[in-house]
């Protein structure tokens, strides 16, 4: 809006200013209407000029000042402007912004090692670390230029650098090597160490901080034993990425998200004769740091200081650890303290974890729409130093206490109709939850900016259950955003029978969320509670929608009057049943659930039993898909297990594949074409990541050539091409430079 709306009445003389008023104002309201046009002209003047130069311009332009340079665009480039639309995501990848603004210095650097990975980051957006394969070559040395870091025997006494060897895909390996006489670029087997090959070794798995959480007590183990994961699960931790100060300068491990390993982490001074953490990893804004409140002596522990951690292998929490020492284990995520010297306080840590995309509960910018003329309470978690005490006026200790509040609040005036519910830090949040609301009724339930709170439901009641229960009045509504549920699911119930019909919730959304399948997980990722479901809709009409989301299976129980089927609409979302043989979404009572859902860049684990499905595109169903009503709805380029009911298909897989070959070949080709997951199990960091070696029906099957699934909006198969093209650029002649993951 403008702020002087009279901008253009004030220029006229106090005269006829003074007959305008005398007359109502008629010709102050049409200088209004004249100055909001003024307003639309030179805001767009202001475009033309900000567009004339790359930092500033809109993003259709940026491939137009390419082209004034001679940046060469990848040929998906060209459809971004077909039928009129443009995916802008897709327009920022196929033409980055960053690369075009360095072409000029990158043609004055072309050549140079150091280029190749500043071309990683700004043409892929993926920090790299660029490697040539002749200085690990085996080869005798000539005596007047002798080099001795280049290349040489593997030192077996030496645990540290033989890790290297295989570990981030050889990026770091310190040893010689035979010449590899294959190509880089090669189809069938990608050669490596030869006089002109060089590699570009990239990261894209990214570094997510979790910031003063609990830690959670293996009880099973022992009191001492402890897992950075809340989730009680083996995590590895990653390190926090140290900016590279030079431009010159290859990355070294500590500038890449990478995980720690346990001999890095032991890279620092000893002490009393052991190893110890470096100073670089350990602390405030680094990458590890761990509270225990008065330990080992009462006001110390805040922090543990770095002399008194100890890295250590715990893969079977054996081992005596000395009084005084907290062992690590950063390759599984595990901490123990001495048997006789427990922290009684409890323990609080911060660490990087690894994942590939913002999805699920994170403390990642995400974009938490408001809800309009909302009330706002803050609730507040366990800190290591103890709770404040004595809050201001909405802010509480606990979300019952908020929502008491609530009540009180609503009895009082009762026109107020919405309430934001803001978990303030990034800890655990225990008890039970019952979202009771009116009608018209509107309750968020939402992490604070920067944070990722832990919702544990507990079992507390021996005869009911004890799930995070809604049940809402006509026109209510209840947004969940940015929280990670543990514990038990959630359970919406519908209208009872006596009540009207739409005497119900109206819609329940979940954006930027996970809530754990399987309820729980062992130490290995695997489900404590695999057969039960995260979200149970029972005999409740009201719409679910799921966005950038991770949750367990979907049970739907319907109501006794039926009416049209609600919707159910999951977009760049992982529907995880914890198992192929498993029921992702269905009915217990029933042969299918009583909705009609939408998949949109999707993964489910699980088969699909509904009613119907309207849409489903860009997806990975792993389980067959079987839908009862056949004659409405579509399935896009999507992959669809066999065995599968669905109604019309297009451009889907192993369809196309098994169309293209003879039939004495479909059974080979059924095999072939089929998704290749790194991990199926949630708390991994490649959790339900396709595998490099999948087949490229899927890696690049989507409607716009990006990977079916849930991580299709990474846009990796462009990402990779737009690389590839830059390297053939900008190396010099003769050289076979080729991408290699290290993540």
């Amino acid at each position: 809006m403008n702020p002087r709306p009279d901008r253009l009445y004030d220029l006229l003389p106090v005269v006829y200013r003074m007959r305008d008023a005398d007359q109502g104002h008629a010709l102050r309201d049409f200088l209004r209407v004249l100055a909001r046009q003024a307003d639309v002209l030179e805001q767009d003047i202001a475009r033309l000029y900000d567009n004339w130069f790359i930092e500033t311009c809109d993003d259709w332009v940026v491939p137009y000042i390419g082209d004034l340079l001679g940046y060469t665009l990848l040929p998906e480039a060209a459809t971004l402007g077909e039928d009129g639309g443009c995916d802008a995501r897709l327009g920022r990848v196929l033409a980055p912004r960053a690369d075009v603004a360095n072409t000029i210095d990158a043609r004055r650097r072309k050549g140079t090692l150091s280029l190749l990975e500043d071309l990683a980051r700004d043409a892929a957006g993926w920090p790299a670390r660029a490697a040539e394969f002749y200085r690990e070559l085996g080869w005798m040395q000539h005596l007047d230029h002798v080099h001795p870091r280049r290349g040489g025997s593997a030192d077996l006494r030496d645990p540290g650098r033989l890790q290297l060897l295989g570990w981030a895909n050889g990026a770091f390996d310190p040893f010689a090597h035979s010449v590899d006489v294959r190509r880089m670029g090669s189809h069938h087997r990608r050669g490596r160490h030869n006089i002109p090959a060089v590699g570009v070794f990239t990261c894209r798995l990214r570094s997510y901080p979790v910031t003063c959480t609990p830690a959670y007590c293996i009880e099973e183990r022992g009191p001492q034993c402890f897992s950075f994961s809340v989730l009680g699960n083996d995590t590895p931790l990653f390190q926090l990425p140290v900016e590279e100060t030079e431009p010159t300068h290859i990355a070294d491990e500590r500038n890449l998200p990478l995980p720690l390993r346990r001999w890095r982490f032991a890279g620092g001074p000893p002490v009393d004769g052991q190893a110890s953490v470096p100073d670089e990893l350990y602390g405030d804004g680094r990458s590890v740091q761990i509270w225990a409140p008065d330990w080992p002596a009462k006001g110390q522990g805040l922090p543990v200081p770095r002399e008194a951690l100890l890295p250590a292998e715990l893969s079977g929490w054996r081992g005596q650890v000395p009084r005084g020492r907290v062992a690590v284990d950063p390759e599984r995520g595990r901490l123990m303290f001495p048997a006789n010297q427990r922290p009684k306080r409890g323990v609080w840590v911060s660490y990087q974890y690894g994942f590939a995309a913002d999805l699920g509960g994170g403390e990642y910018l995400r974009v938490t729409p408001e809800l309009a003329g909302a009330t706002r309470y803050v609730v507040h978690a366990a800190l290591p130093a103890g709770s404040a005490g004595g809050w201001p006026p909405g802010h509480f200790d606990s979300i019952a206490a908020a929502l008491a509040a609530w009540v009180q609040a609503k009895a009082a005036t009762p026109a107020l109709r919405a309430l934001v519910i803001e978990l303030a830090e990034s800890g655990v949040y225990e008890g039970s939850v019952d979202l009771q609301l009116d009608t018209g009724e509107a309750i968020q339930l939402r992490a604070a900016e920067g944070t990722r709170p832990v919702l544990r439901l507990l079992d507390v009641r021996a005869s009911q259950p004890d799930a995070l229960g809604i049940r809402g009045g006509a026109g209510s509504r209840v947004l969940l955003d940015g929280l990670l549920v543990v514990g038990r699911g959630i359970d919406v119930q519908g209208a009872p029978e006596e009540a009207a019909p739409d005497d119900d919730l109206c819609e329940l959304v979940i954006r930027h969320c996970t809530l754990v399948p399987g309820w729980a997980l062992q130490c290995d990722c695997d489900p404590k509670r695999p057969s039960e479901p995260s979200i149970t809709l029972d005999g409740t009409r009201a719409a679910l929608r799921i966005d950038h989301s991770i949750v367990g299976a979907i049970s739907v129980i319907s109501p006794a009057r039926r009416g049209d089927p609600p919707t159910l609409e999951l977009c760049d979302s992982i529907l995880d049943a914890t198992g192929l043989e498993r029921v992702a979404l269905g009915a217990p009572d029933e042969a299918v659930a009583y909705v009609d859902a939408s998949f949109r860049r999707c993964t489910v684990i699980g088969a699909v039993q509904a009613h119907g499905v309207l849409l489903a595109e860009d997806s990975i169903f792993a389980a067959p898909l079987r839908v009862l009503r056949r004659q409405q709805g579509c399935v896009r380029f999507c992959y669809v297990a066999d065995g599968s009911r669905t109604p019309l298909r297009f451009h889907c897989q192993p369809d196309l594949a098994l169309a293209a070959v003879a039939p004495a070949q479909r059974a080979a080709e059924r095999l072939r074409v089929v998704p290749q997951f790194r991990r199926l199990r949630y708390g991994a960091p490649h959790y339900l990541r396709l595998a490099d070696d999948c087949c490229a029906e899927i890696r690049s099957g989507a409607s716009d050539r990006s990977a079916m699934g849930v991580y299709h909006d990474l846009y990796e198969p462009q990402r990779e091409a737009n690389l590839a093209a830059r390297l053939q650029e900008y190396v010099p002649a003769g050289t076979d430079a080729g991408i290699l993951h290290a993540s």
